[in-house]
C-alpha cells in the first residue's frame, strides 16, 4: 500500500509531466540526516531549493524537531508543501515561517498546485 506522502509525491510528479513544467525534482530518501526535506528541486533560473511534503489531516501540521531545525537553519529557498484532505487543498509555505506555521498563523505564498508551481518557477 502506498503511503500518503508517497502518493502526494506521485501527484506532484504527474502534474509536472502533464503540464510540461520545467522544474526538475529529485526525491530525497535520507535516513542518515534527519530533518532533510523530501524534495530537492532545480528550476530554469538555475536555482536549487528544497520542499518538505506534509499531509495535514488535522488543523495543525506536525513537524519533527529535526524538520523544524532544518528550516530554521536554512530559512531561504526552503519550502513546505502541505496537502489537506481535498485534492485542491494544497498550500505552499516558505520554510522561514515554520514557527508561524506550527502555531497555525502562517500565510501560504501560493495556494493550489498550479499556483505553487508558478511560484517555484520564479524562485
Amino acid at each position: 500500500m502506498i503511503k500518503g506522502e508517497t502518493k502526494f509525491w506521485h501527484e506532484i510528479k504527474a502534474f509536472n509531466i502533464k503540464n510540461n513544467c520545467e522544474l526538475s525534482f529529485t526525491r530525497v530518501e535520507n535516513s542518515a540526516a534527519h530533518g532533510t526535506p523530501d524534495l530537492l528541486v532545480y528550476n530554469t533560473s538555475g536555482h536549487f531549493f528544497t520542499i518538505e511534503l506534509k499531509l495535514n489531516l488535522v488543523k495543525k501540521i506536525r513537524f519533527s524537531p529535526h524538520q523544524i531545525g532544518f528550516h530554521i537553519k536554512h530559512p531561504h529557498n526552503s519550502f513546505i508543501m502541505a496537502k489537506g484532505l481535498c485534492q485542491t487543498d494544497i498550500k505552499l509555505y516558505e520554510g522561514r515561517f515554520i514557527q508561524d506555521l506550527i502555531k497555525g498563523k502562517a500565510d501560504p505564498c501560493a495556494t493550489g498546485m498550479e499556483s505553487s508551481f508558478k511560484f517555484l518557477q520564479n524562485v
